[in-house]
């Protein structure tokens, strides 16, 4: 059995559902309430069909290609890193996506679902956290259902978007996103040191 807690902060982390809530408003400022809900839902739909194709997928893409298994632990673990790094010292998430959202692509698929809920992060995570030589079928189900009960909140944080904005403002998602960063830092961080001790075991 995964450790839900752990399992749950490492998703939250690394999909940032706070980081979502300014890219949600800025994407749907002109659009009305139903329009909206509409758009959150369809968003969230996408963003988990695109993560437990990863889930089912990912490794098998991997064996296919005879890639080691510890060498794309260590590059997602080098890859989590950088992107912990840019929450951490760059512009935040929520800063990055809603200029992509402002260049004029303000749908539910782009910068909503990709990349601002299932993103290149949260893509790697899925495959990382599902490895069949260190997790079972059981587990990797536990860990589906993490990925979409995080997924749950995204939906009713984007929802809730206009009084949670309201409320913690910009500059509270940008300080959530790099806490959140750390966070990752520290898992992306054990991730390369487990595939380097899973390499040399080989």
């Amino acid at each position: 059995m995964i450790d839900f807690v752990a399992s749950f902060i490492f998703f939250f982390a690394v999909i940032d559902p706070i980081g979502t809530v300014p890219v949600f408003i800025a994407v749907t400022s002109q659009f009305d309430e139903p329009t909206k809900r509409r758009i959150a839902l369809k968003a969230t739909l996408v963003a988990a069909g695109i993560l437990l194709f990863f889930v089912v997928a990912g490794e098998v893409i991997l064996t296919a290609m005879a890639i080691p298994l510890s060498a794309f632990q260590i590059a997602g673990g080098v890859v989590l890193f950088l992107f912990a790094l840019s929450m951490i010292f760059g512009e935040s998430k929520p800063d990055q996506e809603v200029k992509m959202a402002a260049s004029g692509s303000e749908t539910a698929i782009f910068p909503l679902a990709v990349p601002s809920i299932a993103g290149p992060g949260a893509m790697l995570a899925a495959v990382l956290m599902t490895e069949n030589t260190r997790f079972g079928l059981m587990e990797q189900v536990q860990t589906a259902g993490v990925i979409l009960a995080v997924l749950v909140i995204v939906l009713l944080l984007m929802l809730a978007a206009t009084w949670i904005h309201r409320f913690i403002g910009s500059s509270g998602a940008s300080i959530v996103s790099r806490i959140m960063g750390m966070i990752l830092a520290s898992v992306a961080t054990a991730n390369v040191l487990d595939g380097i001790k899973e390499f040399f075991s080989l």
